[in-house]
C-alpha cells in the first residue's frame, strides 16, 4: 500500500500552479468585492425592481384607461366624483358607510 505522499493525487495538488489557481478561485467565490454572496443579493434585488417595474407599468395603464374614460364621458365624470369626493347633487344626502371589523 502505498503512502498518501506517493499518490498521484498528492503530487497533482502539491503542484504549484494548481495551489495558486485553487487560491485563486477562494478569492474571487468567496473573499472578492463581487464574490457569489453579493451577485446573488443583487440579482434578487433586480428581480424584485423588474416586477415592480411591470406592475407600475399596469399602474399606468389602468390609469390612462380612467383618464381616457373620464375626458369624454360625462356619466364617468359624475361617478368618480361622487366616489372619491363626495359630491352630491343640488337635493341630495350624502350618507357614508364604514365597515368596522
Amino acid at each position: 500500500m502505498k503512502k498518501f505522499k506517493e499518490t498521484a493525487f498528492w503530487k497533482i495538488i502539491k503542484n504549484k500552479y494548481v495551489i495558486v489557481c485553487v487560491v485563486f478561485v477562494l478569492v474571487i467565490v468567496v473573499l472578492g468585492e463581487n464574490n457569489l454572496f453579493v451577485v446573488r443579493s443583487l440579482k434578487r434585488d433586480v428581480a424584485e425592481l423588474e416586477y415592480t417595474i411591470d406592475t407600475l407599468k399596469q399602474g399606468i395603464y389602468q390609469d390612462s384607461l380612467q383618464a381616457e374614460r373620464l375626458m369624454y364621458n360625462l356619466d364617468t365624470i359624475e361617478r368618480y366624483g361622487r366616489e372619491n369626493y363626495y359630491m352630491k347633487s343640488k337635493n341630495e344626502d350624502v350618507f357614508i358607510v364604514v365597515n368596522e371589523n
